[in-house]
């Protein structure tokens, strides 16, 4: 039996706008989808956050084209029309598990959202609900205090990307009125409304009913501070002189989360027009790019992903898009294991030391059509998979398998975070691992870093098996470094078992350091000390004297 298709209104803006159908609907869901930009943020999910459950699955959509150009055969309409296509199978393939999935759609579903597109697509082949949300229109008329329509009256809504003798022509023969998308066309709007007599009675409402909500006549309007969450509106002319507009109160949002205001920063819940902009019930605009783009039917990719140096909150959006994009995920074990489970998915754990098989059975998978995601720790270009993928990817087998690496935050900024800025000069990275080089060429790359002042991070500083390396890395540095020079230990950062401490080059003892440590050495310049509330602070000044 087939799982059942909701598309979900959930307001625009206030999570206290959100139906009571609508949360339970949220709350029990096997699936939640949202459509969302290239940073992997969704206003329509930020709204909905406090209905969500940790154990959900999320299936962030992410738009592949907006105002850029694309190189697909079918311009920019075939673009979007497969990843339309592509966002619909991955929704079935959970419906034809029998799990229920909800669209979350910011303002109304019908209501220039892009959930339409979703169920054009689905509804006919599964058992399909759609649920209503407050429109932008209705919160802009309510932020004003100012009636839409009154008796015999008609309201008619606009979009701002007609061209402005268009919309100056609908304008002129029109009683109340709502014009959407504006942002950067909010110019060609103010043309029209001037155009057809209409500036002096047209309001700007921003952002209605959230804590950034901005209210003001449109005639006074800076076009430069226009984001797409706004929208012109014309009331009632019966209507009583406008209420002074009042900002909602941060009680009225609850557990307040906080939205995308940045233009250009949407999280996408609306039809996507061809100059980039974006329904989003009036209120939005896409940015996603080339890093969110979906692989054509039959086309493989792999996709090197950086998941950072610890959990989610490490995690970049354009990391969590690309996982959320992937047919199958690659990696060791434990890392594989930070990332969120998705029936739809395939993961392929292996051990930390077949880098080139790993490798190697990523490639061939996305040869045959897979969209392909290899997780590394950390940033996957440094000491990790990217490399691997790479070099293999050489042979000319897998010649014509795209591979894109998206990067992650290293451990070496993660720990100097902990502490400061012990990174705040020149720096370098080395690994003390000598599986994959020799001890020789370690120790030369330490005393030309040690001879030439920089702060050094260490990498693979000590495992199980490999003990002396650190004894003879800090008796070499010694002979360079003064013995009280700053050392930072940072083990398992971003972990539930995080651990940072500050000693110095000959207090450092080796045998408490292993496989999850860090170490950041500092520079003649290193400077430690212990904040007021007795915290380690360690920062290089950003000026070497002369």
């Amino acid at each position: 039996m087939s799982g059942r298709l909701y598309g979900v209104g959930v307001g625009p803006g206030d999570p206290e706008l959100i139906t009571v159908k609508a949360a339970r609907l949220i709350g029990a869901a096997d699936v939640v989808a949202y459509h969302a930009a290239r940073h992997g943020r969704s206003n329509a999910r930020a709204i909905a956050a406090r209905y969500l459950r940790s154990e959900q699955v999320e299936e962030p959509l992410i738009y592949p084209v907006t105002t850029e150009t694309t190189d697909h055969p079918g311009g920019y309409q075939g673009a979007i029309d497969e990843f339309y296509a592509d966002a619909a199978r991955r929704l079935a393939a959970h419906l034809d598990a029998g799990r229920d999935v909800v669209v979350l759609a910011e303002g109304d579903p019908f209501f220039f959202g892009s959930y339409m597109h979703m169920h054009k697509r689905l509804a006919h082949r599964y058992p399909t609900e759609v649920v209503p949300g407050v429109t932008s229109v209705s919160a802009a008329s309510a932020a004003l205090g100012r009636p839409l329509v009154e008796r015999d009256e008609v309201l008619t809504v606009l979009p701002g990307t007609l061209a402005p003798d268009d919309l100056a022509t609908r304008l002129a023969d029109a009683g109340p009125a709502a014009i959407m998308k504006l942002g950067r066309t909010f110019t060609g709007v103010r043309e029209a409304l001037e155009k057809a007599g209409r500036l002096d009675d047209a309001w700007y409402v921003e952002r209605a009913t959230t804590d950034r909500q901005r209210t003001e006549p449109l005639a006074e309007v800076d076009p430069a501070t226009v984001p797409y969450f706004s929208l012109a509106l014309l009331p009632s002319p019966a209507a009583v002189p406008a209420a002074v507009p009042v900002a909602p109160e941060p009680a009225a949002l609850g557990s307040r989360v906080a939205l995308d205001g940045s233009e250009g920063s949407v999280g996408l819940d609306g039809s996507v027009a061809r100059d980039g902009s974006v329904g989003l019930d009036g209120v939005g605009s896409v940015t996603a790019g080339p890093a969110a783009s979906v692989a054509a039917d039959g086309a493989g990719s792999v996709t090197v992903v950086g998941l950072g140096p610890g959990g989610r909150d490490w995690l970049t959006p354009q990391a969590q898009a690309a996982l959320a994009a992937a047919d199958d995920l690659i990696g060791y074990g434990p890392y594989l294991d930070r990332v969120a489970p998705n029936p739809r998915q395939r993961r392929h754990p292996s051990d930390n030391r077949v880098e080139a098989e790993r490798a190697a059975f990523a490639l061939d998978l996305a040869k045959r059509g897979r969209r392909v995601a290899v997780v590394s720790s950390g940033d996957p270009g440094v000491f990790a998979m990217a490399a691997a993928v790479l070099e293999v990817s050489e042979d000319p087998q897998w010649k014509d398998v795209p591979v894109r690496v998206v990067p992650g935050l290293t451990a070496a900024q993660a720990v100097a975070s902990r502490v400061g800025a012990p990174l705040g000069h020149d720096f370098c990275i080395v690994s003390l691992s000598d599986r994959l080089k020799p001890w020789r060429v370690i120790a030369d790359r330490l005393t030309a870093a040690a001879g030439a002042d920089l702060v050094i991070a260490l990498y693979n500083p000590a495992s199980n098996s490999r003990r002396e390396q650190l004894v003879r890395a800090r008796e070499l540095l010694l002979a360079y470094r003064a013995p009280q020079t700053p050392v930072v230990v940072g083990r398992d950062v971003g972990g539930p078992s995080e651990t940072v401490r500050v000693t110095t080059l000959a207090e450092l003892d080796p045998a408490t350091i292993d496989m999850r440590c860090l170490l950041i050495v500092g520079s003649s310049q290193t400077r430690a000390s212990t904040r007021p509330d007795g915290t380690a602070l360690v920062f290089t000044p950003r000026h070497y004297p002369t």
